[in-house]
């Protein structure tokens, strides 16, 4: 039975966790919200000054994803009015496009009864953005380790340990997924092969185990971080300094260019961390927003009661 108008919280997300490339994510309790209902003619709202030169026509992703599960589902509604705010900056490698697939479909699915299993959702997001990471944190929540191999999407869901927080610096400016991909090499060693294997399996161990000592060794990292280094001037000193400020575990979030360190909450270093990390981008001549944030257990949520996207927005 179709219902009218639905209102999404979708989860931030941050990929690989350094050595788990394309297969590690986490959600962060950062969001974005989508409203969306059936129209007579399709009409986009966007609040928020970051939404700025996001499509107000069909070509909007959010739309072009909600028609892909009408398809999906064997219905027609070519016409929707679809509003959003983010407070997830966009290209900064913390999920924003997989946040906006996955708020886009869950809310499509949602007005049509849920047709679709969350199962599909997740198979459709994966084979829409290439990789299951991003898109398997935002639908399901907590840290997910998760397989694609072209045609299959598997995944399984470990709940975050309760001290674990998280220090993001995020700097300003963009950097797209391509260019990032772009500068990894098209062939790895079987050395680097295994030191990842190794080290993405010693890491979820960790996380599964609780034993958060282990986190500094086993987010090593020399698949992609290394050859990303040069389009974040600072990072390089960040990935082998940061251990020394207090961080569990460093890494590039996504593609970047921000940067993630993982950070047990007890502990008495967390401002000279931040600094560490802030002042080295300075140092380059980038400035940087740093924020605390935790681990979102909750993957993506249709909420009970709409909310006011122009309040959120205007209170941001």
């Amino acid at each position: 039975m179709n219902q009218t108008k639905v209102c999404i919280k979708v989860p931030a997300s941050t990929a690989n966790l350094g050595p788990g490339f394309d297969c590690l994510g986490m959600a962060l309790d950062i969001y974005a919200w989508i409203e969306m209902d059936f129209a007579l003619k399709t009409k986009i709202i966007l609040h928020g000054e970051q939404m700025l030169g996001i499509p107000l026509d069909k070509s909007n992703l959010i739309y072009k994803v909600a028609q892909m599960v009408f398809a999906e589902a064997g219905v027609s509604h070519p016409e929707l009015e679809i509003a959003m705010y983010s407070e997830i900056p966009l290209t900064r490698g913390l999920g924003s496009s997989a946040s906006a697939i996955i708020g886009g479909m869950v809310a499509a699915n949602a007005l049509i009864g849920n047709l679709l299993s969350q199962d599909k959702i997740f198979l459709m997001a994966t084979q829409l953005e290439k990789h299951p990471d991003n898109v398997g944190a935002s639908l399901f929540g907590g840290i997910v380790v998760a397989s694609w191999d072209g045609v299959r999407a598997d995944y399984i869901r470990i709940a975050p340990h309760e001290r674990l927080e998280v220090l993001v610096a995020i700097p300003e400016f963009q950097l797209s997924t391509e260019l990032a991909r772009h500068a990894l090499p098209k062939e790895v060693s079987m050395k680097d092969a295994v030191f990842n294997l190794s080290h993405s399996s010693l890491l979820v161990a960790a996380l599964c185990s609780g034993n958060l000592e282990m986190i500094r060794h086993a987010m090593q990292d020399v698949l992609h971080q290394p050859y990303r280094a040069a389009l974040v001037p600072g990072m390089e000193m960040i990935l082998k300094e940061a251990t020394d400020h207090g961080a569990l575990g460093v890494a590039l979030s996504g593609a970047g260019p921000t940067l993630l360190a993982l950070v047990d909450k007890t502990s008495h270093e967390k401002a000279g961390l931040a600094e560490f990390m802030q002042n080295t981008l300075l140092k380059e001549d980038i400035k940087s927003t740093m924020m605390w944030l935790k681990p979102e257990a909750l993957g993506v949520q249709v909420l009970a009661n709409s909310v006011s996207l122009a309040e959120l927005a205007a209170h941001k």
